[in-house]
């Protein structure tokens, strides 16, 4: 891991991502990346005119800047390279073209608590990110003093297609030390016994070179019942899912996890796309 991307509107919750990515880049000496998206109206811009020669760009890119020299004043960045970053797409498009260009590792995201995705990081444009992203996402939900995920919670089907994301989420749980707790959350709707969901998840698990875990089946009503009650039992730091890049996020049984899961679970989330 050597470069993390942080979308930012300035706000508090976006700053609690970047004290929380600042702690990872020093502790695995990473760049850290700025992401402030400028949302102008495309139908108010003269196609023969470049945003470099609009007057509200202009205007709001001085502005940009100025917020972000403020940032980057903070002690907690200090002696940490931050790469300034502002587009003029929407935020899905944003965040796609600089991962892209920049070879970003990690996306970390802030959110509002139990209330949702804030501003900026709400609605449709932050679930295509969070859906579709092919870097890892971590979305975080208040302020981590320290940030030292040392029980990590991946919840899963265990079927073959989570195997890729499980083998990102294992490179991160080795990067932090973490042990990993893999869950599979039996439903009523969704029901196999014990022995076949163990069985399932020790051959999903026989050909990772991996010793640092747990295997672990919950029985509940929903999947997002179970992954949260799951987590709060082992006071998990925390919670990985897969992401199914057309269908929403983390499909396990046949079923969706609703974005609920990433919007309102106390702990913070990693997402990995299959």
């Amino acid at each position: 891991m050597k470069k993390i991307l942080v979308p930012t509107d300035f706000s508090v919750q976006a700053e609690n991502a970047l004290k929380v990515a600042a702690q990872l880049a020093k502790k695995y000496h990473c760049d850290i990346y700025l992401l402030h998206v400028l949302e102008i109206p495309l139908h108010t811009v003269d196609p023969l005119t470049t945003y470099n020669n609009l007057p509200e760009a202009v205007y709001f890119m001085k502005l940009a800047h100025k917020q972000f020299e403020e940032l980057k004043a903070k002690d907690y960045l200090k002696n940490l390279t931050v790469h300034e970053k502002v587009e003029f797409q929407d935020l899905f498009k944003s965040v796609f073209h600089v991962c892209k260009k920049e070879q970003i590792d990690l996306i970390v995201m802030g959110s509002n608590g139990e209330n949702g995705l804030m501003e900026m990081l709400i609605g449709s444009n932050t679930e295509k990110v969070v859906r579709t992203s092919e870097t890892p996402v971590l979305v975080v939900k208040k302020e981590h003093p320290q940030f030292n995920p040392k029980h990590f919670v991946f919840a899963s089907d265990f079927r073959d297609e989570a195997k890729k994301p499980f083998g990102k989420a294992l490179g991160f749980a080795t990067i932090f030390g973490a042990k990993m707790h893999l869950l599979m959350v039996n439903t009523p709707q969704n029901f196999i016994t014990t022995s076949e969901s163990q069985t399932r998840m020790q051959d999903f698990i026989k050909n990772f070179n991996f010793l640092n875990y747990s295997l672990h089946v919950h029985n509940e009503v929903t999947i997002e019942k179970g992954i949260m009650h799951f987590a709060q039992s082992i006071k998990a730091d925390l919670i990985g899912m897969s992401t199914h890049g057309r269908q929403g996020i983390s499909h396990f049984f046949n079923g969706s996890v609703s974005e609920d899961l990433v919007n309102h679970a106390k702990r913070p989330v990693m997402t990995f796309k299959i």
